[in-house]
């Protein structure tokens, strides 16, 4: 079959159904999606890149964070604020200091796929 690469379309109309059959068994309901695209839009940003890559390495503070990405506090926290609410980092609070660290492994995992398909 030959395919013209500056047009994405069949050269033939053919719906191959058991194909079709197996992907929309598989497809996750429109609410999974959505989670998943606002999961992909809260890493949309590079500061909250490098926050993740910092608790990647070690579970850091505010004021590590911030004096690692040369900072205010305030935007730290605000940025922190939203990757607690999208479920991408956790606290845990150590007598008055509050420590953070990615909610779980598939957080890490996530932004290890994504920074190894970048540096290829």
């Amino acid at each position: 079959m030959n395919v013209n690469t500056n047009d994405d379309r069949c050269s033939v109309n053919v719906i191959h159904e058991e194909v079709i059959d197996r992907v929309s068994q598989k497809m996750p309901d429109g609410d999974k999606m959505n989670d998943l695209a606002q999961l992909y839009k809260s890493l949309g940003d590079p500061t909250r890149l490098r926050i993740l890559f910092a608790l990647n390495a070690a579970e850091l503070c505010v004021c590590d964070i911030s004096a690692l990405l040369g900072m205010t506090q305030s935007a730290i926290s605000h940025q922190l604020r939203f990757l607690r609410q999208a479920r991408l980092v956790k606290s845990r609070k150590e007598g008055k200091m509050v420590f953070y660290s990615p909610s779980d492994r598939h957080v890490t995992e996530i932004f290890e796929a994504g920074l190894d398909h970048v540096i290829e």
